[in-house]
C-alpha cells in the first residue's frame, strides 16, 4: 500500500456503543489517546486529509467510535480521547465501558496506534492501556507526538525512556517519534499501518 491508498480514506460512521459499529469483519487499527496528545492531528496526517478526524482546540471532543474506511475491508477507527475532557463522571464511565467492550470484543481489531506527547508520555492512563493490551493480546504502536516541540537530544531520550519501559512490559509494543507539524515519522507508521491491515498477506 501507497500513501495513496491512505489519502482514499473516508467518514463511514460514528458509534456510540458496540452494537452500532459497522460488521465486524476485515481489518481494523484504532488509535487511542489522552485527549490532547493530538491524535485527531495524528490520523489526518497520516491521511493527508486535514478534514477528516475532527480537531478541535477543547480536547476531549471526541465522545463517539469514529469509523473511517479505506476500502471494503480496511478501516482506521477513531476511540474516545480520556484523562482531559470536563464531562460528567458519568458520561466517562459510559466511554470507558464502551472503550472496553471495544477492544476486548472486536474479532477484526489488528493493532492499536497509542498517541502519547512526547513531552509528557508514560501517563497512568498510558501504562494502563499498554497492561491492558498486554492482557488481551493487542499489538500496540506508540506514536510520540508533536516530537517537533522538542529538539533531537530530549526527543530521542523520551524515544529510548518509552522504549525501555516498553521492553519491560508483556505484550507486543513497539514506538517511534512522530509530528503531525513536520510530518515526522509518517512512513514508518504507514509501514505498521500496512502490516496490520494486511496481516494475511504478509
Amino acid at each position: 500500500m501507497t500513501d495513496k491508498f491512505f489519502r482514499q480514506a473516508r467518514f463511514l460512521t460514528s458509534a456510540a456503543k458496540l452494537s452500532q459499529c459497522p460488521p465486524d469483519e476485515g481489518y481494523e487499527v484504532a488509535f487511542a489517546g489522552r485527549s490532547n496528545a493530538g491524535k485527531s492531528s495524528a490520523i489526518n496526517t497520516l491521511c493527508d486529509h486535514n478534514g477528516l478526524a475532527k480537531t478541535s482546540k477543547t480536547p476531549g471532543r471526541t465522545q463517539l467510535i469514529n469509523f473511517f474506511e479505506l476500502d471494503e475491508e480496511r478501516r482506521l477507527v477513531d476511540l474516545p480521547g480520556y484523562g482531559y475532557a470536563k464531562v460528567s463522571v458519568s458520561i466517562k464511565k459510559d466511554w470507558q465501558g464502551n472503550l472496553a467492550q471495544y477492544l476486548e470484543q472486536r474479532r477484526c481489531l489488528k493493532g492499536l496506534v497509542l498517541m502519547m506527547d512526547v513531552r509528557h508520555p508514560l501517563k497512568d492512563f498510558d501504562l494502563q492501556m499498554l497492561d491492558w493490551a498486554g492482557q488481551i493480546d493487542l499489538p500496540v504502536h506508540v506514536l510520540l507526538t508533536k516530537a517537533d516541540k522538542l529538539k533531537r537530544g530530549p526527543a530521542s531520550a523520551s524515544l529510548q525512556k518509552v522504549r525501555k519501559t516498553l521492553r519491560e512490559m508483556e505484550g507486543d509494543f513497539s514506538v517511534q517519534l512522530f509530528s503531525s507539524l513536520k510530518k515526522t515519522g509518517v512512513p514508518e507508521a504507514h509501514q505498521k499501518l500496512n502490516q496490520w491491515l494486511e496481516r494475511d498477506s504478509v
